[in-house]
């Protein structure tokens, strides 16, 4: 069994609480919002009857002293949310980013070290299927190691709302799950980007609806990453569309279904190494899916056995770097080395 307290009953809560009400022995012991009649309301719709609501995290906690918090505030509350999380012996799954700077997030990964709780932020785009597939494949070395990834994002949704008057929207919103994603299917760690932002004449966002990056993951892989907001027409997946070239061989995946490889053949046609079809193998038993309901179990297995959870916030912090080092390099104009000393 396991009491939470989620906080936060915008939007994105539905999809915590549609996950928590598939999981036995989850309990949503109470709900926290500024907006008290938003909190009610969230309550009335999943029937949570009998439960604690209220507009301080704090007090909350206090009445209800749940084993963990959901934290689905905006990115500006994340370290005080998860300050008071820590404070009441709470483990904390957080939305993504892990924190609105890079400040925060190490203040909020080394609170959870120094308090011994479990913190894990929901990346739930690991948690997709072809993602795992992908991961699986490289590892088995079929077509050899990566040697440079790249993902194209452009969609163009009209959120309206505060997204449209963010600094960075995309880099800071919505890339972290193409970066993450590349980081985890290439096993890179990010050492430095370059990157520029551009608003385009048709844009409907105040800033950053638009960016191109190249990131040095170390080990010979290079990842590119060209990304829009308000890009009409051939929208790509949400999930993006990728390419993966590695020693002997290639992978495309259109983030949808399709999912494809080839690798070197022996010979030549013309000018051109021959290649041949090979099967990506199938989801493993093994692999685990599911977006915010598997991140959710994974996180409930952690805390029962002690273990670290995948997204767990010392490694995701490295994705949150490289949100941070594009945004730096696209103010700056300069390349950005990504460190040990600025995760």
């Amino acid at each position: 069994m396991m009491n939470v307290v989620l906080v936060g009953c915008g939007a994105m809560s539905r999809q915590w609480l549609d996950a928590a009400r598939q999981i036995d022995g989850l309990t949503i012991a109470g709900l926290v919002d500024l907006d008290a009649e938003r909190a009610k309301a969230r309550a009335h719709e999943y029937d949570l009857t009998g439960i604690v609501i209220g507009t301080s995290l704090d007090a909350v906690l206090d009445q209800t002293r749940p084993d963990a918090v959901f934290d689905v505030v905006v990115p500006a509350a994340r370290r005080e949310v998860a300050l008071s999380a820590f404070a009441h012996n709470c483990h904390l799954l957080t939305e993504k980013p892990l924190a609105d700077s890079p400040e925060n997030a190490r203040a909020i990964v080394e609170a959870a070290r120094q308090a011994r709780r479990i913190h894990a932020v929901v990346q739930n785009r690991r948690y997709v299927a072809n993602v795992r597939r992908i991961r699986r494949f490289l590892d088995s070395g079929a077509i050899g190691a990566a040697t440079s990834i790249h993902a194209d994002f452009f969609v163009a949704p009209h959120f309206g709302g505060f997204r449209e008057e963010m600094a960075h929207v995309l880099l800071l919103d919505m890339a972290i799950h193409t970066f993450d994603a590349a980081r985890y299917m290439a096993g890179g760690e990010p050492a430095g980007v370059y990157c520029q932002e551009w608003e385009p004449a048709s844009s409907w966002y105040r800033q950053g609806s638009s960016a191109s990056a190249v990131f040095d993951l170390g080990g010979g892989k290079v990842f590119t990453y060209a990304g829009s907001w308000c890009a009409d027409g051939f929208r790509t997946s949400w999930e993006g569309s990728w390419r993966i070239v590695a020693e002997r061989g290639s992978l495309i995946w259109d983030g949808h279904d399709l999912l494809k490889a080839e690798v070197v053949a022996t010979g030549r046609d013309g000018l051109f190494a021959k290649t041949q079809p090979i099967d990506v193998p199938p989801l493993d038993p093994a692999d685990r899916v599911g977006g915010h309901l598997g991140i959710i179990r994974d996180f409930m297995h952690a805390i029962e056995t002690g273990t670290e959870p995948e997204t767990h916030g010392a490694d995701n912090i490295k994705s949150l770097a490289m949100v941070f080092g594009a945004i730096e390099s696209a103010e700056t104009g300069r390349r950005v080395a990504i460190t040990q000393e600025t995760l």
